[in-house]
């Protein structure tokens, strides 16, 4: 990837994702991160991690976190990656 512009940490609330259909919870929650990652960093694409994305769906669809705590990194091509932070 290019260079790195912009790193954060933010923590994302989930709850609406508790509004949602139970069977598409997590689903809402997935949506509800990219939302919050595009109005905080204004990227033109957002990638998920594979490993943030199992973390919401650890706890089945049904059932996703109230809040979670991501690392979102702002490349200079406008992209952005969110995982999960090391810590």
């Amino acid at each position: 990837m290019a260079e790195q512009e912009e790193e954060r940490i933010l923590v994302v609330p989930l709850r609406a994702a508790k509004t949602a259909p139970r069977t598409k919870r997590a689903d809402r929650a997935v949506k509800a991160i990219r939302e919050h990652v595009q109005r905080h960093m204004k990227p033109d694409r957002i990638f998920i991690d594979d490993v943030l994305n199992e973390a919401i769906w650890a706890r089945g669809r049904e059932n996703p976190p109230p809040r979670i705590r991501v690392k979102a990194i702002k490349f200079e091509d406008g992209s952005a990656v969110v995982s999960l932070p090391e810590d």
